[in-house]
Order: structure tokens, then sequence, then C-alpha cells
């Protein structure tokens, strides 16, 4: 194995490490300021790991998965969820089966509506990852660990 790469990959453990160690915070009650910007974040409920993301404005990226108003854009793991509650579960690209089609149908907007509350409400995790390589690594490597659901790596 190259040795960088073998280096990336064991700087993983101990960031994955803090990151499920860290004490759960909600989304009203992030503190102010953040002590970090760039960040991989896990999102759980019940005890469940279900999904995990990166980004470099973390309150900012947090607000698009939690507020009401977000769209299927900013909110992409409500999204998932009400793919799934919907059984609409495949990506289309065409005008029907679209992402904005199914916003537009009640049905899914219903779900994608409660999906955002239930996001909002879930417990959140983070850890400080500034570079945009160990922030890759790091998500697919806690994801692929903790098998969270909601996580794809598939090219769309």
């Amino acid at each position: 194995m190259n040795e960088h790469f073998r280096k990336l990959i064991e700087s993983l453990e101990p960031k994955f490490q803090n990151l499920i160690n860290m004490k759960p915070v909600k989304y009203k009650a992030l503190p102010r300021p953040l002590p970090t910007k760039c960040a991989v974040y896990l999102f759980s409920e019940d005890n469940g790991h279900l999904y995990v993301g990166r980004t470099k404005k973390l309150r900012q990226r947090l607000r698009g998965h939690c507020i009401p108003s977000s769209t299927h854009f900013s909110a992409s793991f409500a999204f998932r969820i009400a793919r799934q509650e919907t059984g609409r579960l495949k990506a289309t690209y065409t005008a029907k089966g679209s992402r904005q089609s199914l916003v537009n149908d009640p049905v899914f907007r219903q779900a994608f509506e409660t999906a955002k509350k239930r996001v909002a409400s879930m417990d959140i995790r983070y850890v400080e990852e500034v570079d945009q390589t160990n922030q890759a690594l790091l998500e697919i490597y806690a994801a692929t660990v903790l098998k969270t659901p909601y996580n794809d790596f598939d090219t769309h």
C-alpha cells in the first residue's frame, strides 16, 4: 500500500472515536459559536446511527438538514428518509419521478416535511476535520463502520 495513503487511513480511527464519543447535541441546542466549521457530522436516533456527512460550514449545513423551509437540495438526509417512507427509492433523470416531481406530490411532500422535523430532533455529533481528503475518507470510514442506512456512495 502507498505509504502516504496508509498514514491517512491510520489517522481515521482516533477522529472516528472522537466523533462517536462526543456528547450528542440537538440542532436547537448547538453551541454558539460552534467550536469548528469544517467537520464530519453524525445524525443518530434512539442509539442508532443513521447518517454521516461532511462540510466546510457546519452550522449552515446542519441548518440545511433541519429547518422546515429546506429544499430537497439542502435537506438531502430528510429527502432520503422520505424516499424510504414512501417506497420511492430509485432516482430518475426524467421529469416523471424527478426530485422536483416528488416534492410536488402531496404524499411525498408530507413525508419530506415529517422527515425534516424528525432530523431536527435527532442527536448530532461532529468532529473537526479541515483537510478535505481526510474529511472524505472519514465520512466513508464512519458510514462503513457504523453501517449508517442513509449513506449512499453510489454515483448518480
